[in-house]
């Protein structure tokens, strides 16, 4: 048997996500956490005993390590474009978490500055490799819902006030700490992912239980999809105690839910054999995030990693790339903008200057994070 090239891995951030990743890279063949960085001693050292690989204090020394062949950048958001152009330039692959950054220039000059130097960029966008997901864009990818005529996301999640006190980032909107692009972004990818790309939203934001920081915890999205379908987002974490997340499909010849990673409903005039296996997805209780920043399995981290390595390997694209994920930014770009000017959004965006503007001081309409 030919030798497998080991994939190695480092870890920027040792925060929430971190163990997931780290986890992730252990359970996955052919792949090896070499190292966790971070500048907080007291987060990373924990760490580096726990999984049983190097702790290192700043990007430079994550960098400079020559066996890594991977970066997974999990820092705030606002980071994200100047740590994988730096990645990049010094020759490593990168698996970035979502979102990819906080516009879309950033976003593109990550894609070019991992372009130029030859290196793969992918996203952890882990919501789209869930077995049900697969299903409904399998579904979608074989017209069985026929025309879609709405495609929504449900996110009713709770977030306490130390979740957002715990680290600074996560109460600073410029940081991307408000639901919308912190929390509802995988959901507002998946129904991309499904229902194709969207010409237009109208969004209203609100903080409802947090007054202690200055962002949404609630967002309400009305959208129209290029196809001619609508739908809407509801996203929030402010209602105690938290309930699944639901995704849900209906076009003219066909209905999928899910909820969770529950399959809720799976119906199409054309019946198949298959059909009935695919309704008994999910049915083992798993937790997917809607009761706590913790409370869900590195499965799907899993997947995504392993599909970065064979991306190596094989010199392939990785599983889900960054290129994949702009559409999806741009409109959670756009949400913010509708929900300043009160207006609706046409995309594709015109002028992202106007994204982020002050922050309303009357507590009630939020625009960014």
């Amino acid at each position: 048997m030919a030798h497998r090239r080991i994939i190695r891995f480092g870890l920027l951030g040792a925060g929430l996500v971190a163990p997931f990743h780290a986890k992730g890279i252990q359970a996955s063949e052919g792949c090896e956490l070499v190292a966790v960085a971070d500048v907080v001693a007291e987060r990373v050292q924990p760490m580096a005993s726990r999984f049983g690989c190097k702790a290192y204090s700043s990007l430079d020394q994550l960098l400079g390590d020559e066996s890594i062949d991977v970066i997974n950048v999990l820092t705030p958001n606002h980071l994200h474009r100047d740590t994988v152009i730096a990645a990049a330039q010094s020759g490593k692959h990168v698996l970035v978490e979502k979102p990819p950054a906080m516009s879309l220039k950033d976003t593109d000059d990550m894609i070019a500055a991992c372009r130029y130097a030859g290196v793969k960029l992918g996203i952890a966008l882990t919501c789209r490799v869930r077995k049900g997901v697969q299903a409904l864009r399998q579904a979608v990818v074989e017209n069985r819902f026929g025309r879609i005529l709405q495609a929504d996301a449900y996110m009713k999640w709770y977030r306490s006030s130390q979740y957002y006190m715990s680290d600074d980032w996560r109460s600073q909107r410029r940081s991307g700490a408000g639901v919308t692009i912190q929390q509802a972004f995988h959901y507002i990818d998946l129904l991309v992912y499904l229902a194709g790309p969207v010409r237009s939203v109208e969004a209203r934001m609100r903080n409802v239980m947090h007054p202690e920081v200055d962002l949404e915890d609630t967002l309400v999205c009305l959208m129209d999809y290029d196809s001619g379908a609508q739908g809407i987002v509801s996203a929030s974490t402010a209602f105690w105690p938290g309930t699944d997340m639901r995704i849900e499909i209906n076009g003219e010849n066909g209905a999928g839910v899910i909820s969770g990673e529950r399959m809720q409903t799976w119906k199409f005039r054309d019946e198949r054999p298959e059909d009935e296996p695919i309704r008994q997805l999910g049915r083992t209780a798993v937790s997917t995030g809607a009761t706590g920043p913790a409370d869900f399995d590195f499965a799907d981290h899993q997947t995504v990693i392993a599909g970065m390595a064979r991306a190596i390997r094989e010199d392939t694209d990785p599983l889900i790339t960054v290129d994949c994920a702009r559409h999806s930014l741009e409109v959670a770009l756009a949400m913010y903008q509708s929900a300043a000017s009160g207006r609706p959004v046409a995309l594709p965006m015109t002028d992202e200057s106007k994204v982020w503007p002050q922050a309303s001081t009357q507590g009630v309409s939020y625009v960014g994070s």
